[in-house]
C-alpha cells in the first residue's frame, strides 16, 4: 500500500525544510510513500528550496503560476497522487508528522474511510494562543455538525486522511480555506466511515506567519450552508 502526502505551500521558506525532513523521517512499516508538494506561487524563496529538493528526488513538485489558495493547491495535488491513501499536511510547524501512524491506523486496519485529526479531543499537548480563534473553530464545527449530522470536534483541522477511492468521487470547488467545510460536507454525503484521532498542536501567531483570518471564517460559514444545502 502507498501513502501520498500532499502539502500545499505558500511563502513558508522558514519552515518548509524542517516540515519535509519531519515527513521523511516518519517510520511507516509496510507503506511506500510519495511526498507531493504544491507551491502556490511563493515569492519568498520557498520555490527555490522546493526545486532543489525535487531535483534531488526527495519530493514531487507541482507549481502554480498564480497564487490561488489552499483549496486550489490541494485540488492540484489530489489530481496527481498515485497513492492508495492520501494525507494532507500543512507546510508550517503547527502539526507533527510523527503522529502519522496514529492517523493512518483506522484506515489501515479497515475500520475507516476518512480520518480527521482533532486538536480538541484527547490529552495531547497544545500551545496556548488565541481564545477567540478557538471559539471560532468550535462554532464552525458545531454549525457544520448540525448540517452533516456528524459529531466531529475539529472540522477545521489540517490533518485529514482519505482512502483514494473516496477522493476520486469528490470534486473540490473551493480555492481557499473553504476547502475544510466543503470536503466535510461531501464526505458526510457519501456516508463515509469517519474517525477522529486526538493530535498535538503547536499553533503560530500572526507575527510568526499564521495566514487564516476573520475573512476566512466568514467564508467558511457560507461554505457550510452552500455545500450542505445547495450541492
Amino acid at each position: 500500500m502507498k501513502l501520498s502526502v500532499v502539502i500545499p505551500v505558500f511563502n513558508e521558506v522558514k519552515t518548509i525544510r524542517d516540515v519535509l525532513a519531519a515527513v521523511m523521517a516518519v517510520n511507516l512499516p509496510g507503506l511506500s510513500r510519495e511526498i507531493l508538494v504544491v507551491d502556490d506561487c511563493s515569492t519568498d524563496g520557498t520555490g527555490a528550496v522546493l526545486a532543489e529538493m525535487a531535483a534531488a528526488g526527495e519530493i514531487r513538485l507541482l507549481s502554480h503560476e498564480k497564487n490561488q489558495g489552499k483549496g486550489a493547491a490541494l485540488r492540484t495535488g489530489f489530481s496527481a497522487v498515485s497513492g492508495d491513501v492520501i494525507l494532507v499536511q500543512d507546510a508550517d510547524l503547527e502539526y507533527d508528522p510523527a503522529e502519522y501512524p496514529r492517523l493512518l491506523e483506522p484506515i489501515l486496519s479497515g475500520r475507516a474511510d476518512v480520518v480527521y485529526g482533532s486538536r480538541f479531543a484527547g490529552g495531547e499537548t497544545h500551545r496556548v494562543l488565541y481564545f477567540w480563534h478557538s471559539i471560532g473553530n468550535k462554532f464552525l464545527t458545531l454549525l457544520s455538525n448540525m448540517f452533516t449530522n456528524l459529531n466531529l470536534t475539529d472540522m477545521e483541522v489540517c490533518y485529514k486522511v482519505f482512502r483514494r477511492d473516496i477522493l476520486d468521487r469528490i470534486r473540490i470547488e473551493e480555492n481557499r480555506f473553504g476547502f475544510e467545510p466543503e470536503i466535510t460536507a461531501k464526505v458526510a454525503r457519501q456516508k463515509c466511515r469517519i474517525y477522529e484521532v486526538g493530535i498535538s498542536y503547536s499553533g503560530r501567531t500572526y507575527a510568526e506567519g499564521k495566514k487564516i483570518g476573520a475573512k476566512d471564517g466568514m467564508k467558511a460559514l457560507w461554505c457550510i450552508v452552500k455545500y450542505n444545502l445547495f450541492r
